[in-house]
């Protein structure tokens, strides 16, 4: 985390590949016309799985899956956060990021396999950039820099930029350092259309650090001006709330911006906090939400399609632990609903948390999700680690329900979805260890989503569907 912003091309390994081979896909359970009570009650009934077994709702079925394949294979080469543009899915590794071909989701491509090492490498894309959030020391901002934790003399560490013009050639073109790191990050596009602005979260402070000291409890605004991204820079980091002290985390885990709404939803730990970005570079707090009785550690949220709504995660045990078991607290490691009035005021109204019950060494909670665009309803797709991914109907905010599932029976150690998304008619995830998943669901309720197309998504950057 010591040195600037830095530019340069840097030593990379890319992968080219002509194809991926997809898994067979899992046949039907029944039929696809299951109603969404029933559909929730078959899922409440699944209970776990043998290892190594694929389970699903009757509506959901699994199109494709690609492993892992070199250079991201290795024993820490976990799969994370996931961004669409066009054709093409690109997700995130602890060891890089992958970009493949959905043109034909049954028969996902890997088009190409980038090395480049830098936890988390959460990724969003915008033109022709492709960003990556890099929160552990490296020895410099370029792939081939050595990890600091290993001694590399780690200094470095923040937002890596790519050049994605070429998607079987992606050229690393800049980087900007951010105090504490980027755990995650949230692009919010400028009003001008010349500039896109990254909203940089990280955790914080860290005991003895000269470049994360106490307190910790703002943001890291950089601002990239799209025809020169080497001159990407840090404009500003506003400061959101007290504590972030000594002895107490910091910092924001996550945002989910509305850009159209000029709203923004911060995981912030201790706290959920509203914002109004109409002016990008000074967010405006709005309101602080707590909720000490339910809530560990404020993860991730989800605007509904009008902005009515904001769906709060819980990633209690920081997402190693087993929360989804018989001895947690159903309304701990959930979802949380919040009504959000005309007059910008956040009033929780209830919980959601999976209803088929975990083993006890399976790590699972309340993780990434995104909107369906299904018109007059308030449905998401979310991922809970082993849990599996879910589809979630919050229509009724009070009573939240899931309508949809698919997940794999225990692994050994950490796996299970990262992130699963909604795209152009299907559901992406990235599994941890499996690799990308293709889902599909069929049903009466989300069927309307299937009319609707995006030329891109970056989830935590929410754009509105026609009503």
């Amino acid at each position: 985390m010591r040195s600037g912003v830095a530019f340069g091309l840097a030593a990379l390994l890319v992968v080219t590949g002509c194809g991926a081979d997809a898994e067979p896909a899992v046949p039907r359970a029944a039929s696809t016309t299951a109603t969404a009570s029933a559909t929730a009650s078959a899922a409440a009934s699944a209970g776990a799985t043998a290892s190594g077994d694929v389970t699903h709702s009757a509506n959901v079925t699994h199109v494709a899956n690609v492993p892992p394949e070199a250079p991201l294979d290795g024993p820490q080469a976990w799969g994370t956060d996931l961004a669409f543009q066009g054709d093409y899915a690109f997700v995130g590794n602890y060891d890089g990021f992958s970009v493949f071909d959905v043109s034909d989701p049954a028969r996902p491509t890997a088009v190409s396999r980038v090395l480049c090492p830098g936890e988390q490498n959460d990724v969003s894309v915008s033109g022709d950039l492709l960003f990556l959030s890099v929160d552990s020391p490296r020895s410099g901002p370029d792939c081939a820099a050595e990890s600091g934790r290993n001694g590399g003399g780690g200094g470095w560490e923040g937002i890596r930029i790519f050049d994605v013009a070429d998607k079987a050639h992606p050229r690393f073109v800049s980087a900007v350092r951010t105090d504490c790191g980027s755990h995650t990050h949230t692009l919010v596009p400028g009003k001008d259309g010349k500039k896109v602005y990254l909203y940089v979260s990280s955790p914080g402070p860290e005991p003895e650090s000269t470049t994360c000291p106490a307190p910790h409890n703002k943001i890291s605004i950089v601002e990239v001006p799209t025809a020169d991204p080497a001159g990407a820079k840090v404009v500003s980091e506003p400061v959101l709330s007290e504590g972030g002290g000594e002895d107490g985390l910091g910092g924001c885990h996550d945002i989910t911006a509305y850009p159209e709404k000029d709203l923004a939803a911060a995981a912030c730990f201790g706290d959920g906090i509203l914002m109004d970005i109409s002016d990008r570079v000074h967010p405006k707090v709005l309101q602080h939400v707590r909720d000490e009785e339910n809530f560990s550690i404020w993860h991730s949220a989800t605007f509904n399609n009008d902005a009515t709504k904001v769906v709060f995660g819980d990633e209690l045990g920081g997402g190693v632990s087993a929360t989804c078991d018989s001895g947690t607290p159903k309304k701990h490691g959930a979802d949380a609903v919040y009504d959000l009035s005309e007059g910008r005021a956040l009033r929780l109204r209830g919980y959601f948390k999976i209803p088929r019950e975990q083993q006890p060494d399976e790590n699972c909670v309340a993780h990434n999700g995104s909107l369906l665009p299904v018109p007059g309803r308030d449905i998401m797709v979310q991922s809970w680690y082993q849990g599996g991914v879910s589809i979630l109907d919050f229509t009724d905010a009070d009573n939240p329900r899931e309508i949809g599932f698919f997940e794999r029976g225990p692994v050994e150690g950490v796996g299970g979805s990262w992130s699963a998304y909604y795209y152009n008619g299907h559901i992406y995830s990235s599994d941890i260890t499996k690799g990308l998943d293709v889902l599909r669901i069929d049903d009466p309720l989300t069927d309307p989503a299937k009319k609707v197309t995006v030329k891109e998504l970056n989830a935590q950057t929410q754009v509105s569907y026609p009503q």
